[in-house]
């Protein structure tokens, strides 16, 4: 039976993958996988980890001399890998998709939370206040959405907008031929959208693309989501665009920080991220800690597609969903071993 540490563990994460992967003997780690924690992997053939992991150079060559092979995350994301470093020494899977309607619906929740002040009005009366001075908001209807990718769950947020009648505009460096969807440059969404929603993946390109400048285009009251990556925003031309008025409010998911702080219960502990604290403290910003993924149905998605990835692994058949270095890079000229059904090394 093939050994499998498992890091980064919940309790919620344990209910299917205990279901589901009854063929493999996984040992639960509450520690984020990293350079640090790598030496626990000595014995293991895999190791399954998670968003907020840090799985650098260091932390790959140790998974390496521990005789690990193979890096299955459990999430679409994969920034946190270092694929060049464990390119011919780690095959690295993912779950590309888990459930998109989970965090598009997540999405437009904070979108209503925000202006319709819930979070307000819930707090409000708890207490009796019943009062409803400064819970004002806006129609939806017919305002312009702005989406910045439009991989599934962007398009099945473009789905929830359009149910709410509001114009959909949207910025992909790759536009999907014949979706339907009015793909504008970067600058115009910017310059249109009463709201601004991020679903693309984080890389170079991508790296706080909501800058000082982004800001400094957008139309006043524009509201920010973000349930994707949180360097895909500049937190602290967020905090400058809250303080101008620029945006109405925001509306957060992730945090570019969040890597040693969410999943934990930090209520005891004095919060030393200035950026972080400022943000928590506008009544404008709404901040969920990652739990955009977070239903019945997608943990359930989850752990059954990370144990067919390691199926195929162990048993020798092709990666479907397997990443690599060249992923990454020009693959007419380096050519696709996965589009041929052979694994990336």
């Amino acid at each position: 039976m093939k050994k499998i540490a498992f890091f980064d563990a919940k309790p919620y994460d344990r209910t299917w993958f205990d279901a589901l992967g009854q063929n493999y003997d996984i040992t639960y780690f509450e520690e984020k996988l990293n350079h640090h924690t790598a030496k626990f992997t000595d014995g293991f053939d895999a190791v399954c980890a998670f968003v907020n992991d840090r799985i650098n150079a260091l932390a790959v060559e140790r998974l390496y001399q521990n005789g690990v092979q193979l890096i299955a995350m459990r999430c679409a994301g994969y920034s946190n890998v270092d694929v060049k470093a464990a390119y011919e020494k780690l095959h690295i899977v993912r779950v590309p998709a888990y459930s998109p309607h989970a965090v598009a619906e997540h999405t437009m929740g904070l979108l209503l939370t925000l202006n319709r002040r819930l979070h307000k009005a819930y707090g409000r009366t708890r207490e009796f206040n019943f009062s409803i001075v400064g819970l004002t908001g806006v129609d939806l209807y017919s305002k312009t959405v702005g989406v910045i990718g439009t991989g599934k769950i962007g398009r099945a947020f473009i789905e929830v907008c359009r149910g709410f009648g509001m114009r959909v505009i949207a910025y992909d460096k790759f536009p999907l031929k014949d979706s339907g969807i009015e793909y504008v440059p970067l600058e115009t969404l910017l310059r249109e959208s009463d709201v601004i929603s991020l679903h693309c993946p984080l890389n170079d390109e991508s790296y706080h693309i909501l800058d000082q400048n982004a800001f400094s285009l957008m139309k006043k009251g524009v509201f920010i989501l973000n349930t994707s990556r949180g360097a895909l925003i500049d937190s602290a031309a967020l905090l400058d665009a809250l303080n101008d008025g620029i945006v109405r409010g925001a509306g957060l998911d992730v945090y570019e920080e969040e890597a040693n702080l969410f999943y934990e219960d930090r209520s005891d502990t004095i919060m030393r991220d200035d950026t972080l604290a400022l943000l928590v403290s506008r009544p404008n910003v709404v901040l969920t800690a990652h739990q955009a993924f977070l239903t019945e149905e997608a943990l359930h998605n989850i752990a059954e597609e990370t144990v067919k990835n390691l199926d195929a692994f162990f048993s020798g058949a092709p990666l479907d969903n397997e990443i690599c270095y060249l992923c990454d890079r020009d693959k007419a000229a380096h050519g696709c071993r996965k589009e041929r059904k052979e694994r990336c090394f």
